[in-house]
């Protein structure tokens, strides 16, 4: 059977005796165009079955009306989250959305945002790999003139937009949580400390250890490569070995928290008698486990939100001012609040 060739204006404009310019304007909606024959093209454009290419448009004018977004990995709930509140914002506004994933490889992100820029994105959004520690693959997109939003993982120095937590004031509350529950000896799971997003965490764990007179223990401090539910169990475990073994855990995700609420159950340890546990993004998981986790609140879909209004308002004043540029030295954040949220796995009954 012969595939069907998709219809095109010059189709519809044999089938209506038009000019393809007044078939191409009447699909836009142009002023030039009378109501009633812009009515007549698009009925039977939609009775022919007629699909606007979009992306060739795109290409003609140099630019797509698609926002790249570039993730770690798409099957954790905070990213999906985050996805949910960009594509939700950017649609009202007549733009699509294109997704890949790094898997947390530098090497993946180097050739997703090449991807990327190929494809003639209008824009891109991207929290940072694990792996990543130089960012200048990115800088292509400010000199191209395409804003550009890192959000959640974002880079130390980059100028450009930036949307985030107070990692810092996070870790400390979740800190001082355990602190005010009784925690003497306090555990740290981190992710890689090379990503300021963790680093900031343990800075916030540390302070609220030092305020309260508390020591610092090297030995405490875990850097978590992945923050799976894996090592989140192995770290755990680990520290239950010591003579001395903690009796709080903050972990820089749920997922991490998850594995070490397992193997404090496999070890028969009571939860929260004998180990709090605090996690971090108030993902799903943390209502169902038992007991349920506590963990601190992290605005995903909100953050997604943010970052795409940035990137369509950026293109808004692009279109209205010529002279606007994206090299002007962007240099703004945007922190969203975060709290804590507090369940079985730490309220002690002081």
């Amino acid at each position: 059977m012969q595939e069907k060739k998709d219809v095109t204006i010059y189709d519809i404009a044999e089938r209506l005796s038009l000019a393809t310019s007044t078939i191409s304007r009447a699909l836009k909606d142009h002023p030039s165009i009378s109501d009633k024959t812009i009515k007549k093209v698009k009925k039977a454009a939609e009775e022919m079955g007629f699909r606007p290419n979009t992306l060739a448009a795109g290409l003609r004018g140099n630019q797509t009306k698609i926002i790249g977004v570039l993730v770690t990995r798409i099957n954790r709930p905070f990213i999906s989250s985050l996805i949910s509140g960009i594509e939700e914002t950017a649609q009202k506004a007549g733009y699509s959305v294109m997704i890949t994933q790094s898997h947390d490889s530098y090497t993946d992100e180097v050739n997703l945002s090449k991807a990327l820029y190929d494809s003639r994105v209008c824009g891109i959004i991207c929290s940072l790999a694990m792996e990543t520690r130089d960012t200048s693959h990115f800088q292509k997109f400010i000199e191209k003139n395409i804003p550009l939003v890192f959000v959640d993982r974002v880079p130390k120095d980059f100028n450009t937009y930036r949307v985030m937590i107070d990692n810092y004031s996070a870790g400390y509350k979740a800190t001082k949580h355990l602190i005010e529950q009784g925690c003497k000896r306090i555990a740290h799971i981190t992710g890689s400390l090379h990503r300021n997003t963790y680093s900031e965490r343990k800075r916030g764990y540390v302070d609220a250890l030092l305020e309260s007179n508390l020591p610092v223990d090297e030995s405490l401090i875990v850097d978590s490569s992945g923050l799976t539910f894996e090592e989140g169990e192995m770290i755990s475990n680990t520290f239950f070995d010591f003579p001395n073994p903690p009796d709080g855990i903050f972990a820089s995700n749920d997922t991490a928290a998850v594995g070490a609420i397992q193997a404090a159950k496999k070890r028969g340890l009571k939860i929260p008698q004998d180990i709090a546990i605090i996690g971090f993004n108030d993902d799903p998981i943390a209502s169902i486990i038992d007991p349920g986790l506590s963990t601190i609140s992290h605005p995903a879909v909100k953050m997604g939100q943010t970052s795409a209004k940035k990137i369509i308002n950026h293109l808004k004043s692009l279109r209205n001012n010529a002279n606007a540029s994206n090299k002007d030295n962007i240099t703004e954040v945007t922190f969203l609040n975060t709290e804590v949220v507090a369940r079985e796995s730490s309220k002690k009954e002081l």
